[in-house]
C-alpha cells in the first residue's frame, strides 16, 4: 500500500470518528431536551423548574456552539469575539426588558385613561 493510500484512510477514519462524536452529541441534545419537556410538566417548585431549564439550555447552547459551531477546534481569538457579541446581545437584552418593564406593558383601558385625565384636568384648575 502506498503512503498516499495510507494517509487516506486514515483520514477517512478520523472523519468517522468525528462522525460519530457528532452523532452522539446529537442523542445528548436530544435527552436533554426531553428532559426539559418533562420537567415542565412534573409538580415540582417553579424555581426548582426555572433552574433546572436555565442549566440545561446552558449546557445546550455550550455544547452547540464548541461542537457543531467549531469553536472548540478554532482559534481562541475567535471564541473570544463570539463571546464579546454574545455579552453585548445579553446586555442589550437586558437594558430592554429593564426599559419595557411588566408595569409599563399593561394596556389602559378607557376607563382609566379618562380618570387620569379627569385628574389632571382637576389638578390643573386648582
Amino acid at each position: 500500500m502506498s503512503a498516499h493510500a495510507a494517509t487516506t484512510q486514515d483520514h477517512a477514519h478520523q472523519d468517522d470518528g468525528k462522525f460519530h462524536l457528532f452523532v452522539q452529541i446529537a442523542m445528548i441534545l436530544a435527552v436533554i431536551t426531553g428532559v426539559e419537556i418533562v420537567l415542565i410538566y412534573l409538580p415540582l417548585a417553579k424555581w426548582f423548574i426555572v433552574t433546572s431549564l436555565v442549566l440545561l439550555s446552558v449546557v445546550k447552547f455550550l455544547m452547540v456552539i464548541f461542537w457543531f459551531m467549531h469553536l472548540k477546534f478554532d482559534k481562541a481569538f475567535c471564541t473570544i469575539l463570539f463571546f464579546i457579541g454574545l455579552v453585548l446581545a445579553g446586555g442589550t437584552v437586558g437594558a430592554l426588558m429593564a426599559i419595557f418593564s411588566a408595569k409599563d406593558s399593561v394596556p389602559l383601558t378607557a376607563q382609566t385613561i379618562y380618570a387620569e385625565r379627569a385628574a389632571e384636568a382637576a389638578a390643573n384648575a386648582q
